[in-house]
């Protein structure tokens, strides 16, 4: 059958072979979230699954990287999930890693010998939307996975050799939960200790909960100073030891990649150019790396 379309992957995964194990997301109760509107969630059969390999084995066979689609693919037990990734070693001789996003709750569950058998089966990357450190925003957005439960699973993995790229949205509390945002979102990232960090910028969908709150005057967007604001002070306060950070994506008013915590003076040099106005946002201005 192939892809159902609409599907989303991180920038890294561009790359990669793409395999669809499941459509939609277990979740998909995110009021900010429209990548799986109108997308029910369903683990695609197993025959299915592979047959989509078999095809890509043929038309993509040395892709050293494959990326499960869709937005929960590890919501599939060990006991169904381990034969995939045993067909895609098969299937693709020079495969080096497989990645997926990852909700919480699908990391905690699972027992320390199961993480460590889809690490030894070369999932060796976990894309986790944390969005914010603040469980009181993340209640108002709709979100299922607790700050806890993510927390815990980048702890978990990364003792098992799984690396994990954290995913912070800027301005998801708005202008009135501003502060709390970036005080809790700080916090939590501490904690975490990611392999991989990545902000991306507010940018309401239509159709969702919060694209009808913005509506209604319920939710006051942060402008560009705002979302800059917010950057300046998570990236002050974070103590990381070897994280890679990218805020790259299209959605982010100023561009930044760096290292901590070698680069962390220089990006805020380079935020505070930007919030006075100093430089001109273009990339080609702003790699650290």
């Amino acid at each position: 059958m192939g892809i159902i379309q609409p599907v989303i992957r991180p920038p890294a995964e561009g790359g990669s072979f793409l395999l669809q194990v499941t459509t939609g997301c277990s979740g998909n109760k995110c009021n900010f979230c429209g990548a799986y509107l109108g997308k029910s969630f369903r683990i695609k059969d197993i025959k299915e699954i592979f047959d989509d390999i078999e095809r890509g084995s043929i038309t993509s066979k040395d892709r050293k990287r494959v990326f499960l689609l869709d937005g929960d693919a590890l919501v599939i037990k060990n006991d169904v999930l381990i034969p995939i990734l045993e067909r895609l070693a098969d299937s693709f001789p020079k495969l080096s890693r497989v990645s997926s996003y990852a909700n919480g709750y699908n990391i905690t569950k699972r027992s320390d010998n199961e993480l460590k058998n889809l690490f030894l089966h070369k999932l060796t990357l976990i894309y986790m939307g944390l969005e914010s450190g603040s469980q009181y925003i993340l209640d108002k957005c709709g979100k299922v996975s607790r700050v806890e439960e993510m927390e815990e699973a980048v702890a978990r993995t990364s003792k098992i050799g799984i690396k994990s790229s954290v995913i912070v949205i800027l301005g998801l509390g708005g202008k009135k939960y501003s502060d709390i945002h970036v005080r809790d979102t700080i916090a939590a990232l501490n904690r975490m200790q990611p392999r991989y960090l990545s902000f991306l910028s507010l940018m309401p969908v239509h159709g969702t909960g919060l694209y009808n709150e913005i509506k209604k005057g319920d939710f006051e967007e942060l402008d560009s100073k705002g979302f800059l604001r917010e950057s300046y002070e998570i990236i002050k306060g974070l103590h990381l030891n070897k994280t890679i950070f990218r805020a790259n994506h299209a959605s982010n008013y100023l561009p930044l990649e760096g290292r901590f915590p070698q680069d962390k003076e220089k990006l805020l040099d380079v935020l505070d150019m930007g919030l006075r106005e100093e430089i001109m946002l273009k990339p080609e201005f702003l790699r650290i790396l």
